[in-house]
């Protein structure tokens, strides 16, 4: 029996993905539980639909990751921080400044969680961070730590 899963389901596959199961294992668990549909005909038009607005969707999604990628590697961002005579800071910069300095300076919030700061940041100069965007889409993006 072909089944078109609703759910994603342990050692059978994910959701929206055409199976064979065995006969009993559909009608008396995976149909019951609203884990599958019978893949009649209608069922497997409303896939192909599914699956068709699904792709739409992350090529939106894609083209727009890009566009944010392309507004962040234009220009290093400015984060301000106190220091020293001797040009060491007091701390250092963390992913919280540089996710508030993309909002203002670039005009688009990334949250804190998705920016990994290659170098320790002790001292003004100019450093490398990493933004995943997930699905392999990630950038370095430039900034300069300044004096305030």
């Amino acid at each position: 029996m072909q089944v078109i899963l609703i759910q994603d389901v342990n050692n059978l596959g994910g959701a929206n993905e055409l199976v064979t199961v065995k006969n009993g294992y559909g009608r008396n668990f995976l149909i019951p539980s609203k884990l599958a549909v019978e893949a009649s005909p209608t069922n497997l038009k409303q896939l192909e639909e599914r699956m068709k607005q699904f792709a739409k969707k992350e090529a939106k999604l894609l083209a727009e990751i890009n566009s944010v990628i392309k507004v962040l590697q234009d220009g290093a961002l400015k984060i301000g921080a106190k220091s020293g005579t001797s040009g060491k800071i007091f701390g250092s910069v963390t992913s919280v400044q540089i996710a508030r300095a993309i909002k203002e300076q670039k005009g688009y919030e990334i949250d804190r969680r998705r920016i990994t700061i290659l170098d320790e940041v002790k001292e003004l100069g100019t450093f490398k961070a990493k933004v995943d965007f997930g699905n392999g889409n990630e950038t370095e993006l430039d900034f300069e730590v300044v004096s305030e």
